[in-house]
């Protein structure tokens, strides 16, 4: 093994450990019969599709290009795992990264993004998912971004979803500081659709978060959830923006947000529904508030101290 293969093992080394770290299992990244991808910096370090996955990669200058497709009729038995990291405290990493489910296909994808040593790294994340015809993808995404605050993660996504296809999403960030978050996803969903999309973000210190999830029901009877859980402490910032528009007949949507304010922290909740279709039909509810002070006093009272408490009630509440 020359020096470049131990460099190269040594760095996989370590994202595994700090993809263990934000909750994934790093064994499932060398098991053959479990496709995966995983990328440190614009490094590709390992990469591994197994039958019905097309996996294309590039490496770029500051991250990789990526198109994932996952074949007509295909229903991939195990999920999709993909690990995304920056390992030096300093870096920029940039995604750009198409997903294709083409006709009838299934597929769980999940993905682990891990800035360990984070004072000053940039992630940028931009989207294109396509999910055709009676197909389905489920996409959950966990970070891990250590305690320093100096991550932005700025990701963003445009989904369509063809006649009878299924849409779920899964972002969270509760471990370590969140730095800035800078969210933006728009989902097209067509005629006989379901689209859940759903966040759960924990802010400290001076975080900053910005959520926007938008959906357009263009398709009869299209279906969407948008539910957001966020908790901030301290000095950080959150805000919420959650949009349905309903322009189709029979189309239902909702939108759900909740956020848990402590200390000096603001958080803004800006549910937006908009419908032209008098057959359609769309409804919104957030709300804003301290944790119960009832339940902190019960765990107080089991040797909890005051913070602890209101931190694991938060946890709670996102788990």
């Amino acid at each position: 093994m020359d020096i470049i293969q131990l460099d190269t093992a040594k760095e996989f080394a370590e994202i595994k450990n700090a993809y263990e770290h934000s909750g994934g299992d790093p064994s499932v990244l060398e098991m053959k019969d479990v496709s995966s991808l995983v990328v440190s910096g614009n490094k590709i370090l390992s990469a591994n599709p197994t039958e019905g996955v097309v996996l294309e990669k590039t490496s770029t200058k500051s991250g990789v290009d990526i198109v994932l497709t996952i074949k007509k009729g295909y229903a991939i038995p195990n999920p999709v795992h993909i690990c995304f990291g920056v390992l030096p405290k300093e870096g920029l990493q940039q995604i750009n990264v198409t997903m294709i489910a083409e006709e009838e296909a299934s597929v769980e994808i999940i993905a682990h993004c891990t800035f360990p040593n984070a004072e000053h790294v940039v992630h940028k994340m931009d989207g294109r998912i396509f999910i055709h015809r009676n197909a389905s993808l489920t996409y959950n995404e966990t970070h891990f971004h250590g305690n320093n605050g100096g991550v932005e993660v700025i990701p963003k996504a445009k989904i369509k979803i063809e006649e009878g296809g299924r849409y779920y999403t899964g972002f969270t960030l509760v471990t370590g500081r969140v730095g800035l978050l800078d969210f933006d996803y728009e989902v097209d969903a067509g005629k006989n659709t379901v689209c859940e999309l759903n966040a759960k973000v924990y802010g400290k210190g001076e975080d900053r978060i910005l959520i926007k999830e938008k959906v357009i029901l263009n398709g009869e009877n299209a279906r969407s959830v948008i539910k957001s859980r966020v908790a901030i402490s301290d000095n950080a910032f959150a805000e919420f923006t959650g949009v349905t528009e309903g322009h189709a007949p029979y189309a239902r949507g909702h939108v759900d947000c909740v956020e848990v304010v402590q200390g000096n922290a603001i958080a803004k909740a800006i549910p937006i529904v908009m419908v032209d279709n008098p057959l359609a039909k769309v409804t919104h509810e957030a709300a804003i508030g301290s944790v119960d002070r009832k339940q902190v006093d019960t765990l107080m009272a089991r040797g909890l101290e005051n913070s602890e408490a209101i931190d694991a009630i938060v946890k709670g509440m996102l788990k």
